[in-house]
């Protein structure tokens, strides 16, 4: 269940497959939802394998060890130059919920409006 009351975009980034992808742990949302997908995730040390799994502020989220091999997720955690959101925060590979995003800290260009327009019809 969605809370009505939470802007339609904190709830998009709030997702998990999407915050594996802000932290930097891989370079696209794809390879997030197949990691998460594929349990190579925890959070609050709990496995997690739904993407769309709502994460909340607090939590912390971390690769398994198996997470740890994957190429792809070496080759991004050792990219210093990778700046994560400020509404989260990471340590190696550990990240941590810190707030909801406001949409100031949003980067994704999107209309809001449109999505909603077209689900009104």
């Amino acid at each position: 269940c969605i809370n009505m009351k939470r802007p339609l975009l904190q709830i998009l980034e709030s997702r998990l497959d999407n915050v594996v992808y802000r932290l930097g742990f891989v370079s696209s949302r794809s390879i997030a939802r197949q990691i998460v997908s594929h349990g190579h995730l925890q959070v609050n040390a709990k496995k997690v394998n739904i993407p769309s799994y709502q994460l909340k502020p607090g939590q912390t989220i971390s690769l398994t060890s198996k997470g740890l091999k994957i190429e792809q997720v070496k080759k991004m955690l050792s990219n210093k130059d990778y700046r994560v959101p400020t509404w989260l925060k990471r340590k190696a590979a550990v990240g941590k919920i810190e707030k909801l995003p406001e949409r100031s800290e949003i980067d994704t260009e999107v209309d809001e409006k449109l999505i909603l327009e077209y689900y009104s019809r």
